[in-house]
């Protein structure tokens, strides 16, 4: 699909958000609005894309209701995601206007960085459907960073065929550490993180920057993702800590994300 098509397609969906605030929560045109805004972004950029999970991720209703819940409480919501999907809309728009770009889905669709992002992003669903097992038989529970990263590899097996647990990373300030995954072939590391109540964002942090600094002098890093998992939503601004993450990793891209998401 041409730039032009594209702009025009989401230029239409986002004018149309301007009806759908006029109408109560559940309508049936804002159904239709929805899917075809999906449809239109799938198409555009890729079901694998960071553009379609941050359109699919938006929230259109409250999270936790009770019986005696206003019904203003649920407008009100619905608002706020119409809001929020203008502006994922208006940012789509400005990124091919700004780089004048003709997408294709084939490149999309094996983008290797999108592929992990989706994994990262999905992650929190899998691991709460885990526990939903057949007469309550055991499962895996997520307590820690080592859960999070046997969780990881089984789902990275589904689309990566070589996958290097705790290789060695080079020295650096006076010591080696392990990286937590390799993707080979893709020169991929990603570093788990789980938050935990021991450990503030600022030492979060710090410890993902030194492990920037030390993979920048990997031969087989040529990204590295740092995939923060954060059930308890103990992160206060978690879209700064992915900004500062994202823009100290010098020569090395960086991509840094933090699951599930909550707006």
């Amino acid at each position: 699909m041409n730039s032009a098509r594209a702009v025009a397609i989401l230029t239409r969906q986002m004018e149309l958000i301007d009806q759908l605030q006029r109408l109560d929560s559940g309508n049936q045109a804002f159904t239709k609005w929805q899917r075809d805004t999906e449809v239109a972004i799938q198409r555009i950029f890729g079901e694998a894309s960071r553009h379609f999970i941050d359109f699919t991720t938006i929230s259109y209703s409250l999270s936790a209701f009770f019986v005696d819940t206003p019904d203003y409480e649920f407008q009100r919501a619905y608002l706020h995601g119409l809001e929020r999907a203008r502006a994922i809309l208006a940012s789509l728009i400005d990124e091919i206007l700004e780089y004048d770009l003709d997408y294709e889905n084939e490149s999309a669709a094996t983008d290797v960085l999108s592929l992990v992002e989706r994994i990262c992003l999905r992650f929190h669903g899998v691991a709460r459907q885990l526990r939903s097992r057949h007469a309550k038989r055991g499962t895996l529970e997520i307590e820690d960073e080592y859960d999070v990263q046997d969780l990881l590899h089984a789902l990275l097996r589904l689309h990566f065929d070589d996958i290097r647990p705790e290789e060695w990373s080079p020295t650096y300030a006076g010591g080696a550490s392990r990286m937590d995954f390799l993707l080979k072939k893709e020169r991929v590391v990603i570093e788990v993180k789980k938050t935990r109540q021991s450990l503030s964002d600022a030492d979060l942090g710090a410890e993902l920057l030194v492990d920037i600094a030390r993979y920048q002098r990997h031969p087989d890093c040529g990204t590295l993702v740092c995939f923060i998992y954060d059930p308890e939503g103990r992160i206060g601004n978690a879209t700064g800590l992915e900004r500062d993450l994202e823009s100290h990793g010098g020569p090395l891209k960086v991509r840094a994300i933090v699951g599930p998401k909550s707006y």
